[in-house]
């Protein structure tokens, strides 16, 4: 099965560690738009920074 994630928007809650932060990789390196949620400011900003590139 070939899921296409290119130019979807998917939001995640609790992306900072985890399945939430596994999650989020795995979907923005198959070309997922990632909105990022969590509680950890420093953690979460880190892995949006990490993202974008």
């Amino acid at each position: 099965m070939h899921n296409n994630m290119t130019g979807k928007v998917i939001v995640i809650t609790g992306a900072s560690s985890g399945v939430g932060e596994a999650t989020a990789r795995l979907l923005a390196s198959q070309g997922a738009k990632i909105v990022l949620a969590a509680c950890r400011a420093d953690r979460i900003n880190a892995l949006a920074k990490e993202l974008e590139k």
